[in-house]
């Protein structure tokens, strides 16, 4: 059986600590939807410690505040939890939003960039650093009605490829999980239709902790 400590696309245990030994950040803030609540169904020989807790708990971070609510769209995650995040005073910060407007046939993606962009550059001028994510493109999970997949499939993949391309404008720290080799994987994705597993979860921590470790490996906070 698969599990966590066999799966080639996790991280050992006690990589992800040596991985971002030494970073700069002490106060992580996340702002989103339910990837960034942590609503992933379990999956046995995997972690039940959902993606945004677990990055917290392997930054070792002194104050960590999730802000995350299933269920928001992009303008609503921005007008319920920007003004809480500033006032957390954070130096790192992570932004998830926009896959529920893609979940509607009425999605608008200029909307959407507007308001990621008013939550990322806030947070930037306030002194922190901005993580965003390509998400996984549930539009693979088997639970997806075959008539809602081609729209939806589209729609996810617009979303990602217009946040990467503002993360590249704002200059973000982006982690693009898209075009990943598990994306059409169905072991990603929950028997609900919305949601991941704790192995995409896992997944995402992986690639995670590999792009944090990037952005300050340069400057000498890596232990050897």
């Amino acid at each position: 059986m698969l599990t966590e400590a066999t799966d080639e696309y996790c991280l050992a245990e006690g990589e992800a600590r040596k991985l971002l030994a030494g970073h700069p950040w002490r106060r992580f803030v996340v702002l989103g939807d339910s990837v960034a609540e942590g609503l992933c169904s379990p999956v046995p020989g995997y972690s039940e410690l959902q993606w945004a807790d677990r990055l917290a708990a392997e930054l070792q971070v002194p104050d960590y505040l999730n802000l995350g609510v299933s269920g928001l769209r992009a303008h609503e995650i921005r007008a319920t939890q920007l003004a809480p995040a500033l006032a957390f005073k954070p130096d790192l910060a992570l932004v998830v939003g926009g896959g529920n407007d893609a979940f509607s046939a009425r999605y608008n993606p200029d909307k959407v960039d507007t308001e990621l962009s008013a939550m990322i550059t806030a947070l930037q001028s306030a002194g922190a650093d901005v993580i965003t994510l390509g998400m996984f493109n549930v539009s693979y999970s088997p639970a997806v009605a075959d008539w809602l997949r081609p729209g939806l499939r589209q729609r996810m993949a617009l979303l990602a490829e217009r946040t990467r391309a503002l993360a590249d404008r704002l200059g973000t720290i982006h982690v693009h999980l898209t075009d990943h080799p598990l994306s059409t994987d169905p072991t990603l994705y929950s028997p609900d239709g919305r949601h991941g597993t704790a192995r995409s979860d896992a997944v995402a921590a992986a690639e995670t902790g590999r792009r944090l470790s990037t952005e300050f490996a340069g400057f000498g906070h890596r232990e050897p």
